[in-house]
């Protein structure tokens, strides 16, 4: 029997272990031990280890930069924060704390890069550009789907991708369609629906109303582009 609890925030590798529990996906899990449990745990665990140290070491170097630090330093600087921020998304327990403090640190960056940038209508344009793409972004990555789909890494298979959109909550599922183009989405909704079909009456009212639901949001896709 069964006896390791699932985490109550769960990292990106218990996240796609649990996924992968639903039979609509090509390599279901069926049956687990507690050690199969344990072991995608451990791996989000020291996950999360690297970035703590990875973080605060970049935090030290960003609270030693000097006055007159060279531009590209301050840039370098700024795109790993961005790369810790979206880190912080996809893993294990609790990260609001680290992403408000990566967040109030590029703040601090943008403000001495705009202080420079005054007086130069295009680089000001071009700033507050790059500032909504940013908030943007960290937007989608509230979604630890999204997160998970953007690591470098994924553990999300192309071939699962149809059962994920079919079985992740909706509102992470919402998101995470920004992510495709109206011919991948397409490509998607039509995979969606063979799996459904395919399971037959092992499909529950909830995976064919995903279904409806998806087959709405390319079709509305299509229509407005």
């Amino acid at each position: 029997m069964r006896r390791v609890p699932f985490s109550e925030r769960p990292g990106r590798h218990e996240r796609h272990f649990r996924r992968r529990m639903h039979p609509l996906f090509p390599r279901p899990v069926k049956e687990f031990t507690d050690d199969d449990l344990l072991e995608v745990q451990r791996l989000d665990h020291e996950e999360l280890l690297e970035f703590l140290t990875s973080l605060r070491n970049l935090v030290k170097r960003a609270v030693e930069l000097r006055p007159n630090e060279e531009t590209q330093v301050v840039l370098d600087l700024k795109a790993e924060l961005e790369k810790h921020y979206e880190e912080a998304c996809r893993l294990a327990d609790a990260q609001g704390n680290n992403k408000e403090a990566i967040s109030r640190l590029i703040e601090v960056i943008m403000n001495t890069i705009r202080r420079a940038a005054a007086g130069d209508p295009l680089a000001e344009q071009e700033l507050a550009q790059e500032a909504e793409a940013r908030r943007l972004h960290f937007r989608l990555l509230e979604s630890p789907l999204v997160a998970d789909l953007l690591h470098p890494q994924t553990l999300i298979e192309p071939d699962e991708l149809a059962a994920v959109l079919l079985t992740d909550p909706q509102d992470q599922v919402e998101a995470a369609l920004e992510l495709f183009d109206d011919e991948q989405l397409g490509l998607l909704r039509e995979e969606a629906r063979r799996l459904v079909e395919e399971a037959g009456e092992a499909v529950g009212e909830e995976e064919r109303a995903r279904l409806s639901w998806l087959e709405e949001r390319a079709v509305a896709r299509k229509e407005s582009g």
